[in-house]
C-alpha cells in the first residue's frame, strides 16, 4: 500500500481510445509515466464528477485505480478530466469482439472471477455499480478484469439519490427495468448477462426479433422470460447463470456466495502473461525505460512525446493554456495528435497499491 501526492502541472493528451455519449477516454502522458484520462465538457460533467466521488473512495485490485482530476481549457473550451489507470488490454467487450465469437470457457471463468471479486468489494463498502457489462470491464496489464465506469454507481443506503440512475437496457435487472430501487442484486443480474455476452459473443436478448429498447425493457420487467442460455456451456456454467439470472432479486446469490460456486472456485488461477506493466501511481518512475520498443508499439501504437520539444514549444508559445500544433507540418518532432495541457491548481492523489 502506498500514497503519492503531486502538483500535476502539465500532461499531454494522446490518441482517443474510447468514446461515450458525453465523454471520451484518451491516452495521456507526463514526463514520467502514462495513464488514461476521461474527459467531458465541463458543462456536461455531472456524471464524471459523480464518478469521482465513488472512485476516490475505493481501493481494490479489481476496480480501476483513480489518480486525480482537473479542469483544463483546450481550444477555448473547458473540460473536466479524471485520471485513471490505463488498461492496455482494452475492455472485455473489445476482447470478445477480437475473438469473433464467444470466449473459451476457462477464460469466461477467469474473467468472471475477477469481476466478482470487484463486485464483492464494492458491495462490502455499500456501493452498487449499476451498469455491469463487457464495455465497463477493463483488462489490465496482468490480464485481470477490472471494473470501471462508476458513473451509475450509488450508495445503497443513500435515500437522497434517485432510485435508478440509468444503465444499459439489455443488461438491466427486472426490478431496475420497472423503475424500482437499484441495489447490489441488480449487479449480480448484470454479471449473469455479461457471462452470456462472453459465452455467445452477442448481447443478451439478441435472439429477440424486436430489439427496440422499450420492448426489451417491458419484456425484462414484466414477463417471466429469461435471456437464452448458451449451448455448449458446462453444467457448472449453466448452474452459475441460474444463480445470477433469477427474476426475484431476493433469490439471486450474492457476489460472496458466487465466489464459492464451482464455476469460479475450481478454476486454475494461472495468470495470462502480461505484455505491459501499467502504473498504479502517476509518480511511478522508469516505466518507459522498462519496456522493449516492440512492446511499446504493440500496446500503445504511438511513442510518448519528447518532452524536451514540448518544453521548447512551451517557451516559444507564450502563456497560453494549451499548445497544439495540428497545423504545424514543418515540425517533424511533433505529432499533431498531442496536446500539451497545463492545469491551474494542484492535485493531491492517494493511491493504494
Amino acid at each position: 500500500m502506498g500514497s503519492c501526492t503531486t502538483t500535476h502541472r502539465k500532461w499531454v493528451r494522446g490518441e482517443t481510445i474510447g468514446r461515450g455519449s458525453t465523454s471520451t477516454v484518451s491516452l495521456a502522458y507526463d514526463p514520467s509515466t502514462t495513464f488514461a484520462v476521461k474527459s467531458s465538457a465541463l458543462s456536461l460533467s455531472a456524471i464524471l464528477q459523480r464518478e469521482v466521488r465513488f472512485l476516490s473512495s475505493v481501493s481494490s485490485s479489481h476496480v480501476v485505480s483513480y489518480f486525480g482530476h482537473d479542469v483544463t481549457v483546450e481550444n477555448g473550451l473547458s473540460y473536466y478530466n479524471i485520471f485513471i489507470e490505463y488498461a492496455p488490454g482494452g475492455s472485455l467487450a473489445d476482447e470478445i469482439l477480437r475473438t469473433g465469437g464467444g470466449l473459451e470457457e476457462w477464460r469466461i471463468r477467469y474473467f468472471t472471477r475477477g469481476i466478482l471479486m470487484g463486485l464483492a468489494y464494492l458491495h462490502s463498502v455499500g456501493i452498487s455499480h449499476g451498469d455491469i457489462k463487457g464495455k465497463n470491464v477493463l483488462i489490465g496489464s496482468d490480464g485481470q478484469a477490472n471494473i470501471a465506469d462508476l458513473g451509475c454507481a450509488r450508495w445503497v443506503d443513500d435515500d437522497h439519490l434517485p432510485s435508478v440512475c440509468g444503465g444499459t437496457p439489455v443488461f438491466m435487472a427486472p426490478e431496475v427495468a420497472r423503475g424500482e430501487d437499484q441495489h447490489t442484486e441488480a449487479d449480480v443480474w448484470g454479471l449473469g448477462c455479461t457471462v452470456l455476452e462472453m459465452a455467445t459473443g452477442m448481447l443478451p436478448w439478441a435472439e429477440e426479433k424486436d430489439v427496440n429498447p422499450i420492448t426489451i425493457l417491458h419484456k425484462i420487467g414484466y414477463s417471466d422470460d429469461l435471456p437464452r442460455f448458451p449451448t455448449g456451456l458446462s453444467d457448472e456454467g449453466v448452474d452459475f447463470l441460474g444463480k445470477c439470472l433469477r427474476r426475484n432479486k431476493s433469490e439471486r446469490f450474492t457476489a460472496d456466495e458466487l465466489l464459492r460456486h464451482p464455476f469460479i472456485s475450481e478454476i486454475s488461477l494461472m495468470k495470462i502473461n502480461p505484455t505491459w506493466t501499467s502504473p498504479k501511481c502517476i509518480l511511478d518512475q522508469d516505466i518507459w525505460n522498462s519496456m522493449e520498443d516492440d512492446e511499446m508499439t504493440r500496446t500503445t501504437e504511438t511513442s510518448p512525446p519528447d518532452f524536451s520539444s514540448v518544453r521548447i514549444r512551451e517557451l516559444c508559445g507564450g502563456n497560453c493554456n494549451i499548445s497544439s500544433n495540428d497545423d504545424d507540418d514543418d515540425d517533424d518532432s511533433d505529432d499533431g495528435s498531442w496536446i500539451l495541457v497545463r492545469q491551474n491548481s494542484s492535485i493531491s492523489t492517494n493511491v493504494n497499491d
